[in-house]
């Protein structure tokens, strides 16, 4: 693949990965303001994904094109990015896997217990994981700063779920979810935009 070629990919999944938490956010918070007995403390996001009629296609759709786009950040982005040693490409590629968590979880919903439990939990473990191998691969970047956000954003990504099994501070994980999703979605913003620099 050439060069060009190269930059005209990584400037399409970079793109994709500023786009993706816009739609994923925009969608969530839809959903929520469709159904007023959702509860941040009660319910876990996915409940929304089985109320019928406008919540859950908005909060499915959201999922789902939010999760194509990550992937896509990750596979054309990230990979052409970071892929200049082998922990970035194993960084970006255990991201990809988070993104394909995220698309399973729009397409298996609560309905298909225990399926959806896995993608979902799937989901929240791999993206601190590939937080923690990407900063390895910016550290052999000599880019101290990008491994130190990332680093910071792993743990922010991990810490609303250890500190619910920890002190189990809400009984449902909506906030942890939020939390968790909203962190990295920074992270692939700010990345994002770094990508587009020339």
């Amino acid at each position: 693949m050439s060069e060009s070629s190269n930059v005209t990919y990584q400037r399409i999944g970079a793109s994709a990965g500023i786009f993706a938490p816009i739609v994923a956010f925009t969608c969530i918070l839809v959903a929520i303001a469709s159904y007023p007995a959702f509860s941040w403390t009660n319910n876990a996001l996915s409940d929304l994904g089985i109320i019928p009629g406008l919540t859950e296609s908005v909060f499915n759709f959201g999922l789902l094109a939010s999760g194509l786009l990550a992937f896509n950040f990750a596979i054309f982005g990230l990979y052409n990015y970071l892929g200049k040693n082998g922990v970035g490409k194993i960084g970006s590629s255990v991201f990809a896997g988070s993104c394909l968590a995220l698309i399973a979880i729009s397409v298996f919903t609560e309905d298909f217990s225990p399926t959806h439990y896995y993608v979902s939990v799937a989901f929240f473990v791999l993206v601190p994981i590939s937080m923690f191998i990407i900063t390895g691969a910016f550290l052999l970047g000599h880019q101290r700063k990008m491994a130190f956000f990332t680093v910071a954003v792993g743990f922010a990504a991990a810490l609303p779920w250890l500190l619910l099994f920890a002190f189990n501070y809400v009984p449902n994980v909506a906030i942890p979810e939020f939390a968790s999703g909203l962190a990295v979605s920074v992270w692939a913003v700010v990345i994002g935009k770094k990508m587009l620099k020339p």
